[in-house]
């Protein structure tokens, strides 16, 4: 089997290398990434290449023979929105680009893109499934819908097998944590983990869809190895701060929950603390699945960051 990955050596691109490793079908793999080459990486079947997708990228590779795709590769949210020319250029001009030169494979490969739940826009429904009519409400959420307009017509034409997964917030990114709204997610677990004070931007009642890496990589080898295409809402535990916090407290002592102070930014609340519940049946029942309790998501989440 041979697979491309781009943002290879990113949080969730890394974790996902590792996992392509250690499978002995997975015959070659080209990883693209701004970033040079990690030495864990030093796999004979790996071909790393450091630079941006681009056009010249794309002409290095010559024609696309790939099995597999697993397009990470992008700018998070708060620096898109700060930035829109290079968020347009990375992850809308590139993602095209790359899917167009993907049609051109002689076979059909299976293209799994990471989308977000950016696409939703404001969340004022009851409840938010893949069937929930896309808003974005950002430059972020507006180029991934973009891309998964473009995936899904490129599977209609039968020159791909595409499907988007849209991501909730992952945890728990490294420190420091930049470029993402909803970085608070991954800090209060840091912070708490070392026994450090933390201000939360947001106030305990606040509501989150909360994810593991771990389950992350578990869902793109799913769904790079399943048959639907489409759009696809990824499960999530719907959890409040307060609950958060308590699982914690719960792992590393009662104690540390005091060491958490409340001073809500409204602005910040309104975008990434009131989630509603998730409905994933249908993914459920596909066999993508969420960590399964708070204790699972915190073990999972603040295990090394290596790669």
């Amino acid at each position: 089997m041979r697979i491309l990955v781009t943002g290879a050596a990113g949080f969730i691109g890394g974790a996902l290398l590792r996992r392509l490793l250690a499978d002995a079908t997975v015959a070659e793999i080209t990883a693209i990434d701004l970033a040079a080459q990690p030495s864990w990486s030093s796999d004979p079947r790996v071909r790393w290449i450091s630079g941006a997708l681009d056009a010249a990228v794309l002409a290095r590779l010559g024609r696309p023979s790939f099995d597999r795709v697993f397009h990470l590769a992008s700018v998070p949210g708060a620096r898109a929105e700060a930035e829109p020319v290079l968020g347009r250029r990375v992850n809308l001009d590139a993602s095209l680009d790359l899917l167009q030169w993907l049609a051109g494979s002689a076979h059909r490969p299976r293209v799994v893109y990471a989308s977000s739940i950016a696409v939703y826009g404001p969340l004022d429904a009851a409840v938010v499934s893949a069937r929930t009519e896309p808003r974005p409400a950002t430059t972020y959420g507006a180029h991934k819908r973009m891309v998964e307009i473009a995936l899904a017509d490129h599977t209609r034409r039968g020159e791909l097998s595409g499907v988007s997964l849209r991501l909730p917030g992952i945890v728990a990114r490294p420190r420091p944590v930049s470029g993402f709204g909803s970085a608070f997610m991954s800090e209060l677990l840091h912070a708490l983990a070392a026994g450090e004070r933390y201000v939360c931007p947001v106030s305990a009642a606040a509501t989150c869809w909360w994810l593991s890496r771990t389950a992350v990589v578990d869902h793109l080898v799913l769904a790079g190895a399943a048959e639907i295409c489409g759009v696809l809402q990824l499960p999530a535990l719907h959890l409040s701060v307060a609950g958060v916090v308590e699982g914690l407290g719960q792992m590393f002592g009662a104690e540390r929950t005091r060491l958490v102070t409340y001073d809500p930014d409204e602005r910040i609340e309104a975008v990434f603390g009131r989630y509603p519940p998730l409905d994933t049946r249908a993914e459920l029942a596909l066999g993508f699945h969420h960590d399964g309790s708070v204790a699972a998501l915190l073990s999972h989440a603040l295990a090394a960051h290596d790669g």
